[in-house]
């Protein structure tokens, strides 16, 4: 694995029973499990490889409220609220600042729609500055270029990928929760109905409820119990710099390349919406909810090839639960780095910032962002499944707004009266309108 990562240890033994048990630990999941352990409830947190690994630690490490989609925004500002108190309270480290987001931009319509989000945010409290082009100048004086204008989004932030999903797991166990890494869940067992167990390769923890926050895995779970979740995944490639650059903002966005500082002082680069589309039966499946999105994107997505057939992450088939699953032998999703890409992504962060070509590239990885057909996550109990939570299809959104989601979850678990946000937005029951809670034959 090239990602860098934090490696905690696991707990010592699998429990019999738990009043809830989450699978995956990625950003969301251990969110999820960290807040229900907070109320109380015995949590088992099952985990394929380990805490983290996959896209949780492959992504920007941006926190943001800006450019969001109406129905995610209230989540994302609750999320920028959680994570600085979780860092207080917790007392681990997830690297989180609100250092602000810059947006740099010479295309008219471009600083026209971000002005528009502006003027929206005022409506719900979110404070976003429009730039003009002096102000813009100032602020991106590091590219040593004259743009039109911008944007600054003074109380957003990054978090540390490398770091973040881990500690919350700690900080889960500092509450009495457990955490079970090489432990892939292989499915769900019922009684009258309803989620009574989840199986796992190491044996069954009896549980009402189960919360699968499975990132590109969740469709394929879901497949095993007949339920199908439109789920499609896109290959992106990140380069990473090593530290020693000076007089680089901490968080720039512009249509060439994004920038992030990270943890280490180093800084990760990328293209914003640049990827693969790698065939899998289940992109083919899937192909007709995802044409409008993908159309929409035609510019930035390109064609892949047999990297996903390969993973097994986009399987269409049924396995036995008791024998070894695609799971088990794909425990990390580490796809490999688009070379290409690799190479412009690092062209545009020297030609737009010189100061760049001074480092050295320490480290290249890709990672499968998953989405649903409307780019906004799906979170909620399954219709068909009752006990059984989805928590999937985040878009690239969800480790900014990972904490947000993991009280909501918790929220939606335990029956809260008043849970952080209206998780209506959210529910899986909106796609039933398309192929949702139909059974899979395959």
């Amino acid at each position: 694995m090239r990602v860098p990562l934090l490696k905690i240890e696991s707990s010592p033994t699998l429990p019999e029973s738990a009043d809830a048990v989450v699978i995956g630990a990625g950003i969301v999941g251990v969110f999820t499990a960290y807040y229900l352990a907070k109320r109380g409830l015995k949590v088992a947190l099952v985990e394929k490889g380990l805490v983290g690994a996959e896209q949780s630690s492959r992504n920007w490490g941006w926190c943001r409220q800006q450019n969001r989609d109406a129905r995610e925004l209230p989540i994302s500002t609750k999320s920028l609220e959680l994570w600085e108190r979780f860092q207080a309270e917790s007392g681990e480290n997830v690297g989180f600042s609100r250092c602000g987001l810059l947006y740099l931009s010479n295309d008219e319509a471009e600083l026209a729609g971000w002005a528009k989000w502006c003027d929206f945010a005022r409506t719900v409290n979110v404070t976003s500055h429009v730039l003009t082009s002096e102000q813009a100048n100032e602020r991106g004086r590091a590219t040593g270029r004259s743009w039109k204008g911008g944007i600054f989004s003074p109380t957003d932030g990054i978090a540390d990928p490398s770091r973040a999903a881990p500690a919350v797991a700690r900080a889960l166990m500092a509450l009495g929760g457990t955490v079970h890494q090489s432990c892939a869940a292989r499915g769900l067992e019922t009684s009258g109905g309803r989620v009574s167990g989840v199986v796992t390769e190491k044996g069954t923890i009896r549980t009402p409820v189960a919360i699968l926050s499975g990132g590109a895995w969740a469709s394929s779970f879901c497949r095993q119990l007949g339920v199908v979740f439109p789920q499609a995944s896109v290959r992106s490639s990140i380069v990473a710099l090593a530290p020693g650059a000076q007089g680089i903002p901490d968080a720039l966005h512009t249509k060439d390349v994004s920038v992030t500082r990270r943890g280490d002082g180093g800084y990760t680069l990328a293209i914003s919406g640049y990827g693969r589309l790698d065939m899998t039966l289940q992109g083919l499946r899937f192909g007709r909810e995802f044409m409008p999105m993908f159309m929409k994107r035609w510019r930035s997505l390109r064609p892949g090839g047999l990297e996903g057939l390969r993973s097994g992450h986009e399987t269409l088939s049924r396995w036995s639960l008791d024998k070894p699953t695609p799971m088990e032998k794909m425990r990390i999703l580490d796809p490999s780095v688009d070379e290409g890409t690799a190479v412009e992504i690092h062209r545009r962060a020297v030609a737009l910032m010189p100061e760049l070509g001074k480092v050295d590239i320490s480290a290249k990885w890709a990672g499968y962002i998953d989405s649903t057909p409307d780019g906004v996550p799906a979170m909620g109990e399954v219709h068909n499944v009752p006990g059984f939570i989805l928590a999937a299809g985040f878009s690239g959104h969800g480790f900014g707004i990972g904490p947000g989601a993991g009280h909501l979850l918790a929220d939606i678990v335990t029956g809260a009266a008043e849970p952080i946000v209206d998780p209506r937005p959210y529910s899986p029951e909106r796609f039933r309108s398309s192929v949702w809670g139909k059974v899979a034959e395959f």
